[in-house]
């Protein structure tokens, strides 16, 4: 699997002969290849007009271009927002409710998601071909679906090391814009032009991924809410500023604080399992649910979830 920018054809088409030589040294003879493009084919075709664009097919023909569009800007910050006013008025009787639920469209960025993650797995496992992914810059929508799909075909990248392995290298070091794109969060008036919600639609993923194989994560879901509380404010630098340039001044790492054997042991699922098999999440409406945890958690109470999380990890323990 790999991950770029997009090429910069421009309006002219311009051929660059030195990605040409890239990509087909990854191929071998009479082998084929799938790009993943998560914009739509108009959104990659007006790109052009800025520099941008898509990979030629009379340049790259063992290579086949699938878009897959993934919303990145303002319509997923837009839904994210009226997601969290949705569960924060008390006000809704159920059809209400179900009717501002369905109109945020929240789920349905979940379900593009984990789509197209699965597509890219499916590629790689299936076809046993090579995988490039990417949209605009290859910071945003691109790491989201490398990620998902490392997480169904690793295993390794379901343990707690190689989780926080994953988010180093796709994430961080890949230089998502997290200073930009979790600038406010959902509660502020101020609508920045840049902001949006990837990385947390990434967590929404991958809890959808451990409530549908609970034996197959080594984590369990506090790590994801503490991951999303230090996305957005932290006392560690790990998700600070917007690339590895900006983020050279010394700060303490998150990872060292949750590696610590006593705070280590909050995080891990009791229920785990090692399972090398590759994981297929199921993407029907049925089977995507609300993260209750995260977007009820200031409005309902998780006590009696917590204490039977803790009675879990006794028995678990006394096992």
């Amino acid at each position: 699997m790999l991950r770029s920018s997009q090429p910069l054809t421009g309006p002219n088409r311009k051929r660059c002969r030195e990605d040409e030589m890239l990509l087909g040294t990854v191929l071998g003879e009479g082998e084929r290849g799938f790009i993943i493009d998560t914009r739509s084919a108009q959104a990659a075709k007006q790109a052009r007009m800025t520099g941008g664009g898509t990979e030629p097919k009379s340049s790259y023909l063992q290579w086949r271009r699938l878009h897959r569009p993934l919303e990145r800007g303002r319509p997923l910050q837009e839904s994210f927002v009226k997601l969290v006013e949705a569960c924060n008025d008390a006000s809704n009787n159920m059809d209400r409710w179900l009717s501002r639920l369905e109109s945020c469209r929240w789920l349905s960025h979940v379900k593009a998601a984990l789509s197209t993650a699965c597509l890219a797995a499916q590629c790689m496992d299936r076809e046993e071909a090579s995988v490039l992914v990417h949209g605009a810059e290859g910071t945003d929508t691109t790491l989201l679906v490398t990620a998902l799909a490392q997480v169904i075909l690793d295993p390794s990248c379901r343990t707690l090391a190689g989780f926080q392995g994953l988010l180093e290298r796709e994430w961080i070091e890949a230089g998502h814009p997290f200073h930009l794109r979790c600038a406010r969060s959902a509660y502020s008036h101020a609508r920045l032009k840049q902001e949006a919600p990837l990385f947390l639609l990434f967590l929404d993923c991958m809890w959808q991924l451990s409530r549908q194989f609970p034996f197959s994560l080594e984590f369990g879901e506090r790590l994801l809410l503490t991951l999303f509380d230090n996305a957005y404010a932290s006392a560690y630098g790990t998700f600070l500023c917007n690339n590895e340039k900006e983020r050279r001044e010394s700060t303490h790492s998150l990872w060292a604080c949750l590696n610590q054997p006593g705070e280590k042991k909050k995080y891990l699922n009791p229920l785990y399992s090692p399972n090398a098999l590759v994981i297929w999440p199921s993407v029907e409406p049925q089977s995507i649910q609300l993260w209750q945890g995260l977007f009820f958690r200031w409005i309902r109470s998780s006590q009696y979830l917590d204490e039977a999380w803790a009675e879990i990890q006794r028995l678990a323990e006394s096992n």
